[in-house]
Order: structure tokens, then C-alpha cells, then sequence
């Protein structure tokens, strides 16, 4: 096909991985790490702009995301995996953490894409996620050599059902820091600029995030996310929060280098109570066993990060975290986690290791299931003015 000699043509794949979606590019397509890559991305989802218009985002942080993907170099590994994420309204391209639901897509994509042998009826892809230098491992069902699509598997956020892919996590405790707790404390006390002070517990499982109990922002727990992104002064604090712990963990030199940043992820939690999520539905106080809401680059995630999701079920075995404290006892006694996020009840899988001695736990299993689906392969078409 000719295309003006203005745009050039680039191979993508555009995937659906959990409640998130991404253009998929090979590491060999797009430019080198840099001015130009960054460039490159913006132009290809058309950052900043509130619509996205001229490119293919789609106006919420959670349709503004990119993955790079190569054959692994690594003998532990079959694929590198590089995450970006673009934010709508500023030019801004983030490499600094994961995305657990695109980490979804990346096991099915390296299938398709003949980057892993297919082995029947399920392939386990052990994905090198750079942003973090962690290993995970996809486990996908596989059918006539190509990931399958069609399955029972329901996710909260997600309409109607697809195949199983586990997704374990276990080995991305420490993902930034080295340490599950990285201040060494189960609660760190945090004064904020008008005198405020409020306890949370920084936890850094796939990657860092900071747990703040609801109440001690004002919140009940059951908002939803454009309430929460639009109180302005609410998006303030908790960035201001979101400085101060990323300064005490060796994020940032200041704790307001950065204005709204993406880490540590923010997590506002809650005891299980009865609430009305985006799509009208009761979600029940029996089928949870805490509420949470994720900000993150100054707005509410739509549903739940997976990599918030992971975080949160490490830390929910954590004895005095501000997360545990929410939580009925019962619940360190099974191996799930329960979250109610705006858009439905998430299951993470959490079992520490037999005899691990608190509160800096490891994971025999770190895991929940998700389901992705390829939506679209081709070429996007990058105007030449982006370098």
C-alpha cells in the first residue's frame, strides 16, 4: 500500500490485556530509547491532547499505553517487555513502572508474534519486564499454535468472558527498592505542607505503591473515579502524599520534583461495605474483603491497576498495615484477596512462603487471572515530523 511521503508506516498490534489497552510494537520498529522513541509514541497515540484525536489513544490513561516487546537475551527469560505509559494532556512519556494488565497481553502477543514456541494446551512465557528488571511468568492457554481468545473466564471491568491467562507476580517483590516494605516500616507517618498527618504503609510489589486509609482523606471508599479525579484539591494531597513517599524511598531527591506523579501508586482503602459501581451495579459488602480506589499521574484509575492489585495482596499479609487493618482476620487465612474497584471485585491469589517471617514477606504465589485479546494488527502511520 503507498502512503504519503509525509507519514511512514510502523507494524503494531493493538491488544486488550485485563482492563487496559495498548499498541504492541517488536523492539526492531520503533526508534532507539531517547528524544526520538518518546517522539514516536506521542505522535503514535496523539499525546497531549484531552481527545487524543490525532492518534490512536483513546482520552483515559488506561487506552494511552505502549509496549515494546524482543526476543530475550536472557537465559531466565523468553521476552523483554518495556512498558511505556503516555498521559492525555501532557507530553509526557513515563517508563518508570509496569502495567499488570497490559503484562497480560504481552504472554499472547509473544505467542502470536512466533517470538515463543507454542506448546499445547498451555505455554508458560517468561517475560523480563525492563521498567522494573523483574521476572514475571504468563501461563496461556494455547490452541492450533496461537493463544486462545474464547473461554469462561469473567474479569470485573471486562464485558462478557475469555481464556485464562495466570499471571504471577511472585517474583517482582522489591520491584524498584529491593524490599516488599521499603522504609523498613509496616507505617510510616507523613506530615503534609498545611500540617496534616497522615499514616500510610509503602509497600513496593510489582511496583511501589502507597496505601492511605480512605477516611483519613475524607473519603467514605465507595467513590467513584470522576468524582474522585475531579476534586482537585483531593488529587492535590494525595500527590503531595505520592512526593513525599517517593522521596522517602529514594523515588525523588524532593518529594515535589515531580507535580502529580505515576509512583508510588496511590491506593485509598476501605473496609467491604455495599456500593454502587460505574455501571450501576451493587457490588456486595460479603463478596469483598476491602474496597480500594488507585490514583495515579493525578486522576482514578477506571478499575484497578494489576500491578496495584499485586501490591495490595502482598502487603494485605502484612500484620498492622494499613491495609491489613481493614481487613477481617479470616482472610490471612485463605490464599485471596477480594478487592472492590469502581468497576467490579478483582481476585488476586497471595500465599508467602511456609514459615516466612514477617513483616518482609516472599511469595510462594503472587498471581490473578486476566484475559486479553488481539484487536487489531497493521501499520500506524507517524507523520515524519516527530523527530
Amino acid at each position: 500500500m503507498d502512503h504519503s511521503p509525509d507519514q511512514t508506516a510502523v507494524r503494531c498490534v493493538l491488544m486488550r490485556g485485563g482492563t487496559s489497552k495498548a499498541l504492541f510494537f517488536h523492539e526492531r520498529d520503533v526508534p532507539p530509547p531517547g528524544f526520538q522513541r518518546d517522539r514516536f509514541l506521542l505522535r503514535a497515540m496523539g499525546t497531549p491532547d484531552v481527545l487524543q484525536i490525532d492518534g490512536l489513544g483513546g482520552s483515559r490513561l488506561v487506552t494511552s499505553k505502549v509496549a515494546i516487546i524482543s526476543k530475550s537475551p536472557r537465559a531466565d527469560a523468553d521476552v523483554d517487555y518495556t512498558f511505556a505509559q503516555l498521559d492525555v494532556e501532557r507530553a509526557l512519556v513515563s517508563y518508570d513502572a509496569n502495567c499488570g494488565n497490559i503484562s497480560s497481553a504481552v504472554g499472547p502477543f509473544a505467542i502470536d508474534e512466533g517470538l515463543v514456541d507454542a506448546v499445547e494446551p498451555v505455554t508458560a512465557v517468561r517475560i523480563f519486564n525492563t521498567n522494573t528488571q523483574k521476572m514475571m511468568v504468563a501461563k496461556v492457554q494455547v490452541a492450533g499454535g496461537k493463544a486462545r481468545v474464547l473461554g469462561d473466564c469473567a474479569i470485573a471491568g471486562v464485558p462478557g468472558t475469555g481464556a485464562e491467562i495466570l499471571m504471577d507476580y511472585a517474583g517482582t517483590v522489591g520491584a524498584k527498592t529491593g524490599k516488599l516494605l521499603p522504609t523498613g516500616n509496616v507505617i510510616d507517618v507523613i506530615t503534609l505542607e498545611d500540617g496534616r498527618r497522615v499514616e500510610v504503609t509503602i509497600g513496593d510489589a510489582a511496583n511501589p505503591c502507597v496505601f492511605i486509609a480512605a477516611k483519613d482523606l475524607g473519603l467514605g471508599g465507595s467513590e467513584l473515579p470522576i468524582p474522585i479525579t475531579n476534586d482537585r484539591a483531593l488529587i492535590e494531597t494525595i500527590g503531595e502524599i505520592q512526593g513525599k513517599a517517593g522521596a522517602m524511598i529514594g523515588l525523588y531527591r524532593q518529594w515535589n520534583d515531580q507535580h502529580l506523579p505515576g509512583l508510588p501508586l496511590a491506593i485509598m482503602v476501605a473496609p467491604p461495605e455495599n456500593y454502587v459501581d460505574v455501571n450501576g451495579v451493587v457490588q456486595k459488602e460479603q463478596e469483598m474483603d476491602a474496597r480500594e480506589r488507585l490514583v495515579f499521574l493525578g486522576k482514578c484509575h477506571d478499575s484497578m491497576a494489576g500491578a496495584g492489585a499485586m501490591c495490595s495482596g502482598a502487603i494485605s499479609r502484612v500484620a498492622g498495615s494499613v491495609l491489613h487493618k481493614v481487613l477481617n482476620p479470616a482472610v490471612a487465612r485463605t490464599p485471596w484477596l477480594r478487592i472492590g474497584h469502581p468497576l467490579g471485585v478483582m481476585y488476586v491469589k497471595v500465599e508467602p512462603h511456609a514459615g516466612a517471617v514477617q513483616p518482609q514477606l516472599h511469595f510462594e504465589t503472587l498471581s490473578f487471572p486476566r484475559t486479553a485479546r488481539r484487536l487489531m494488527q497493521g501499520e500506524v502511520l507517524i507523520p515524519n515530523d516527530f523527530g
